[in-house]
């Protein structure tokens, strides 16, 4: 089965559990690390939860519903390793809701080429319009097109 088909097939299996749990499906994959396969769920919270992160105890009780159902409908035809995890605190933006649900959080960004002189940049979000993500760094408002960001993540600030 096609990677992206096992993709959309945990989504489905996923969703009403994840509607009644008070969560959403932030990324799946699924790919070959080293020897094996991995099955990589990631959850999220939606913006309007009363908290903002996804506990341990709600990845090992999604891990075991998961584990069961893809068990009983034999989704994957191979051995795998399923890991389910939140996005963590320097969580990637990938969603187009994440550039406005994290507008006014510190961010880094990695490009694929220089862009005034560095590849690498930190700032608030200010958002992203028209493909363009804009960051408010100390040399000032910087306005970079999305298709020569590499990585964008929220800055762990401490």
């Amino acid at each position: 089965m096609a990677k992206a088909d096992i993709a959309a097939g945990v989504g489905e299996l996923l969703s009403e559990y994840l509607e009644q749990h008070g969560l959403e499906l932030y990324r799946v994959t699924y790919k070959k690390e080293g020897s094996g396969w991995v099955l990589r769920v990631i959850l999220d919270k939606p913006a309007d939860a009363e908290t903002e992160y996804v506990s341990i105890d709600e990845c090992e009780e999604t891990t075991r519903y998961l584990s069961d159902r893809l068990d009983e409908t034999d989704l994957i035809d191979r051995a795998y390793n399923l890991e389910v995890s939140s996005p963590g605190l320097d969580r990637e933006l990938i969603h187009e809701s994440d550039f406005t649900r994290f507008a006014g959080r510190e961010v880094e960004i990695k490009t694929y080429g220089q862009i005034n002189g560095s590849k690498y940049f930190e700032g608030i979000l200010a958002g992203k319009a028209d493909g363009v993500v804009s960051v408010d760094t100390a040399a000032g408002r910087l306005e970079i097109p999305e298709d020569k960001i590499s990585k964008i993540n929220l800055a762990v600030v401490f």
